[in-house]
C-alpha cells in the first residue's frame, strides 16, 4: 500500500489558525482551503530537517513512523518547491548517527587510500632514486635523493610523474638529473634573473652539466642517454 505523505506549506503571506487562531504561521496544512496549524493538525511534534543531504532524508524518513513533505510556492517559476521533511526526532537523531558512523567510515576509507597513495609515490621515488644511482654510480647520494624527490613530487608533473619516469625510460630519467645539475650546479638561474633567454642561458650551461653528468657516470658514456 502506497504512502500518502502530508503537505505542509510555509505560506508566504501571514496565516492564522482556522482552528486555533493562532498566528502568524510559520507552516501549517490545508484543509477545505482553511490553514491549520501543526499543532492542531496533530503534526506539531515533528521536527524540520532542510532537503539537501540524501541520505539523512532517506533515513530519517524511512525511520520516522509519521513524517510530512514541506513546500514553499515559488511566484517566479509558479509552483511550489520541495523545501524538506517533518520527521520525527527520534527518527532524525537515528539517522544522524548512522550518517555520522558512515561519515567515518568514508573518513577512515580516505586514510587508507591515502596511505597507499603515499606508499606507492614513496615506492616511484625509492625507483627513480635507484636508478639515478644505478646510471650515475658517482651521483652523491644525498643529490639523488633530493633529484629523485623532486622529480617524483605528487602533482607537479614531472619527468618521474610521467608514463617514461615511473617505467624509469632511461632518457626520463637522465632529463630529470640534466634539470637538478642545471639549477644546482651551474648559474642557469642567476642568468634568468638577469634576463638571459631561457634558450641561451641552457646553451651557456649544457658544457657545464655535460661535465658534471660525465663525472657522476664515472668519467665514461653519452651523458644523453
Amino acid at each position: 500500500m502506497d504512502l500518502v505523505a502530508p503537505v505542509v506549506v510555509e505560506p508566504l503571506r501571514r496565516r492564522r489558525c482556522s482552528e486555533c487562531h493562532r498566528g502568524p504561521l510559520e507552516r501549517m496544512i490545508l484543509e477545505f482551503n482553511a490553514p491549520v496549524c501543526l499543532d492542531c493538525a496533530d503534526l506539531g511534534h515533528l521536527v524540520f530537517l532542510p532537503r539537501g543531504d540524501t541520505a539523512l532524508t532517506r533515513r530519517a524518513r524511512e525511520g520516522s513512523t509519521l513524517w510530512a513533505v514541506v513546500v514553499r510556492h515559488n511566484r517566479r517559476r509558479t509552483r511550489y518547491e520541495r523545501r524538506g521533511l517533518l520527521v520525527e526526532e527520534a527518527a532524525l537523531a537515528g539517522a544522524e548517527r548512522a550518517c555520522l558512523a558512515d561519515a567515518e567510515a568514508r573518513a577512515r576509507r580516505r586514510a587508507r587510500d591515502a596511505e597507499r597513495r603515499a606508499a606507492l609515490d614513496t615506492e616511484v621515488t625509492a625507483a627513480l632514486r635507484a636508478e639515478i644511482l644505478r646510471l650515475f654510480p658517482s651521483c652523491p647520494v644525498d643529490r639523488a635523493d633530493e633529484i629523485a624527490a623532486h622529480a617524483s613530487a605528487k602533482g607537479s608533473g614531472r619527468v618521474g610523474r610521467t608514463a617514461a619516469g615511473r617505467s624509469l625510460d632511461r632518457g626520463a630519467v637522465t632529463a630529470a638529473v640534466r634539470a637538478g645539475v642545471r639549477h644546482v650546479d651551474t648559474p642557469y638561474d642567476t642568468l634568468l634573473m638577469r634576463g638571459v633567454p631561457r634558450h641561451q642561458a641552457r646553451t651557456r650551461v649544457a658544457p657545464a652539466i655535460e661535465a658534471v653528468l660525465r663525472a657522476w657516470r664515472g668519467g665514461g658514456g653519452d651523458a644523453r642517454g
